[in-house]
């Protein structure tokens, strides 16, 4: 758990960040730097987008498996790092 938030805290310190979470297997938030209700809402939404992504790359490649997630919108940059344990998702404001 040390090298989670040692890495959670390094992610933190870039500029623009505007928070991030980590979740569990089972998608439930063990460090997060947001209000509950947002919290929940990325964890449930990005948990089951990260669920399909790797059940995609699976189907692709059965040997191999889903690291890494990246999604831009207008309003936000959602990184994911993924791995069988646990989801750091991180939140950002988009480069210009």
């Amino acid at each position: 758990m040390a090298e989670v938030e040692e890495t959670l805290k390094r992610i933190e310190a870039h500029k623009g960040v505007l928070g991030t979470i980590a979740i569990n297997s089972e998608g439930v938030p063990i460090r997060t730097t947001f209000d509950y209700s947002t919290t929940a809402q990325y964890a449930s939404l990005i948990r089951e987008l990260t669920m399909k992504a790797r059940s995609a790359v699976r189907d692709l490649d059965p040997e191999n498996d889903l690291t890494y997630l990246r999604i831009r919108s207008k309003k936000h940059e959602i990184m994911v790092a993924a791995d069988k344990e646990r989801l750091l998702i991180a939140v950002q404001e988009p480069c210009k």
